[in-house]
Formats: C-alpha cells, structure tokens, sequence
C-alpha cells in the first residue's frame, strides 16, 4: 500500500511538472514569437483586461488595508481639504481623468488601458486604497506615484476631493475650479526628512525613479530599458571629475542634479527641478554605487 500511495504521488508530481513545463514553453514562444500586439491601438482581450484590473484591485486592498484615514478627513476642516484637493485634481490629474463636464485631454482619451472617469472613484474605493493609489501609482498603466511630489496634506486633500466627486455637478466641478487658485508642489525638501545616510541612500533610490532619471542613464539597481541617451551611472564614486569639469564631491554632484545647465551651459540634461533633499539623497545613492 505505501509503494503504490509513493508511486501515485511521483505520478502526480510528475504530471504537475509537465505541466508547468509545458505552460512556461507555451509562454516562451508567445513571447518570442511577438505575437500579442501590444499596439495603443488594440484593446486588450477582455478576460486578459479583466484578470489585470482584478490583480490591481487585489494589491491596493492588501497593500492599503493598515493605512488609517485621519479624522479630520470627515470633520469641518474637510471643505478646506476639498478646496485644495480640487486645485491639485485640476492641475494633475483632469488631462488623463477627466471631471464633471470636462473630458479627458488626448493623452488620457488614448493611453490603454484608459484612465476611466474617477466620478464614482468614491463608491468603488475606499479613502485609504484611494490615498494609497494616489500615493503610490499603480504599474504599466501610465498611473504615476504623486508621493514623491505631495505631501501627507496634499495627498489627503486630493482624496478629500475625490471623495465628494460623485456629489459634484458640471457646474459645481466649474465654479470650485474657477475659484481655487493654482497650487505649487509642495518639495519634499521642506519637510526635515532624516540625515541618516543609509536612509538617504534608500530615499535616493526612489528620487531617482520619480525624477525618471533612468530614462537616459543606466544606473545599477533601477530597472530600466538599456539607455544611452546619458552616460551610465555605474562606479559614479570612483570619477574624479562631473560633467568634465566639476571635481566629484557630494556638494558638486548636488549642484549638477538641481542646475546642470548652471554647470555646463551647453548640455542636454535637462533641469528637472529637483529640490534640495532630494538631490542630496540622489546623490547618496549614486556616490554609493563603487
């Protein structure tokens, strides 16, 4: 009896390693044959739609389950947070989402898959997987992470906002942007983040990132198409000189982050407005990388 339970259980076994096999060369020739058309302008199969929109889902409740919504978010000072939210909708996020009475700009009307109207973002989500979405932004969707760029106030006004979204009518929508001044992002810089340099380091991994820094420079540790709009960041310590004209300090790798063009008049990096803290993390990071 236990030989044929010990043979049935290699069979089983067996069975279920041909199958992943079977599965993962079934995969590798899809991807290799370049036969699913990841053109903008094919859809993709419903049920492949479907099945990423419920994986997205899964993960912003599981990651957004502990994160508590303050109470201030349903107290008087809520219209205040409304306000401000609107001000902030209005400049980041009505091009790709649209509003009441406002349609989505080109560049959200095309993207796939599409930014849908957040009208009724407040009926299917709760506040806190909307401050984590917000936070955080969502992968391969266009959906960007405002963390880096918002602070804790700003990121909850925008839910705020998008809380009474559903309430709002074309006319509501127009005269609340009509009277909310624009709003300056507010830097990270201003908010006495830690010295502590291992903490720098990881916090100039993440600028890095969300100044889309990779998107000319191959830097180790950040995933990326391989690039060679900018020179690769690897070893940057072991340089002597920036921009071959600056002796490689933390106080010079700083100055060429925030104002390349002050450095060297003629390049083509371009100045992305990096604060002061995050360009000293930025520079952790790098001068790390020996």
């Amino acid at each position: 009896m236990t030989s044929r339970r010990a043979t049935i259980i290699r069979t089983i076994a067996a069975t279920l390693l041909l199958c992943a096999g079977a599965g993962a060369l079934g995969g590798w020739l899809v991807l290799k044959s370049g036969w699913y058309n990841i053109g903008a302008t094919r859809q993709h199969w419903q049920p492949v739609y479907s099945l990423l929109e419920q994986g997205m889902h899964e993960s912003v409740r599981h990651y957004a389950s502990e994160l508590r919504v303050p109470p201030a978010l349903a107290g008087a000072a809520a219209r205040v947070q409304v306000v401000a939210g609107a001000g902030l909708y209005r400049q980041h996020c009505v091009q790709c989402h649209g509003a009441p009475g406002v349609a989505q700009a080109l560049i959200g009307q095309s993207m796939q898959p599409v930014p849908g109207p957040l009208v009724d973002a407040a009926r299917r989500w709760r506040n806190n997987e909307l401050y984590w979405i917000t936070r955080h932004g969502i992968k391969m969707s266009g959906m960007p992470a405002w963390g880096h760029h918002l602070d804790e106030e700003q990121l909850w006004a925008v839910v705020a906002f998008l809380g009474q979204l559903p309430r709002l009518s074309a006319q509501d929508y127009a005269h609340l942007s009509a009277t909310t001044a624009p709003l300056k992002l507010q830097s990270q810089s201003t908010r006495g983040r830690s010295t502590d340099r291992a903490t720098s380091i990881e916090r100039g991994k993440l600028a890095l990132t969300q100044f889309a820094c990779r998107a000319c420079h191959m830097i180790p540790g950040i995933t990326g198409s391989e690039v060679f709009v900018g020179p690769p960041l690897d070893k940057l310590a072991q340089r002597r000189y920036l921009a071959g004209r600056l002796a490689n300090t933390d106080a010079h790798l700083q100055q060429w982050i925030r104002d390349p063009q002050a450095v060297k008049p003629q390049t083509a990096m371009p100045n992305m407005g990096v604060g002061a803290e995050d360009a000293r993390d930025m520079a952790a990071y790098l001068l790390s990388l020996d």
